[in-house]
């Protein structure tokens, strides 16, 4: 159709024919996927260049001789590498003499320890011969009824005798010995070989040549005081 028939189809009234919408087009912008590619190899082009200019420096880029290549070593590393001042004669001194001392209160301790145990060992040994020796040889009357008194482990203690033994004790031909919290009367004979085997154990000894007042105890109307704790 030409101009001029058109312009005529128009005139009569006809109206034009509609124009049809575009659509957009869905194809990959070219443009947007090859940027990246750009800054990729802008990027591989700038370490490239950086690698030139260092293969360019003295040295080939290498670390200078006497520096190191990792992390400044800090204060602390720096003085552990250093070897320590030696000390002074006086402080030798002193660290031997704290040295000797400690020494000198260590074997003390063991020392006194050792004596203690042996000690131990010696009673028990004493005082296991002592039962076997007054086995049988108590004169302890079960009927008596004269409390003798007498003290011995800083406490009075008494035992139960009936005259004629309350007698022979003042006069030193009994004794008292003290053999697993009791009090055992014994002749005079077997006190002094008990006393012999382990003297802790005699409770009571009279010297029949000693004065009276030695022995305020002996008499047996001695009054004791009702507060006295046994």
């Amino acid at each position: 159709m030409t101009d001029s028939l058109r312009d005529q189809l128009l005139g009569l009234g006809f109206k034009p024919a509609p124009t049809p919408e575009r659509k957009p087009d869905k194809r990959p912008d070219r443009k947007a996927e090859a940027r990246p590619d750009a800054r990729n190899d802008s990027r591989t082009d700038s370490r490239n260049e950086n690698r030139n200019k260092q293969a360019h420096k003295p040295g080939g880029g290498k670390p200078l001789p006497g520096r190191r290549s990792g992390p400044n070593p800090g204060p602390a590393a720096a003085r552990a590498g250093q070897p320590r001042p030696a000390r002074s004669r006086e402080e030798m001194d002193l660290a031997k003499a704290y040295a000797i001392r400690a020494q000198k209160e260590k074997e003390e301790r063991i020392e006194a320890e050792r004596l203690k145990q042996e000690e131990a060992r010696v009673r028990r040994e004493a005082k296991a011969k002592v039962e076997v020796l007054l086995q049988n040889k108590a004169l302890n009357d079960p009927a008596a009824d004269i409390a003798r008194h007498f003290p011995y482990g800083g406490k009075i203690k008494r035992v139960h005798v009936n005259a004629e033994q309350l007698k022979a004790l003042n006069a030193g031909e009994l004794g008292v010995v003290q053999q697993n919290g009791r009090y055992l009367l014994v002749a005079a004979a077997v006190l002094a070989e008990a006393e012999s085997i382990f003297p802790a154990c005699v409770a009571l000894k009279v010297d029949p040549d000693a004065p009276a007042g030695d022995d305020p105890y002996a008499d047996p109307q001695y009054q004791v005081p009702d507060d006295l704790v046994w």
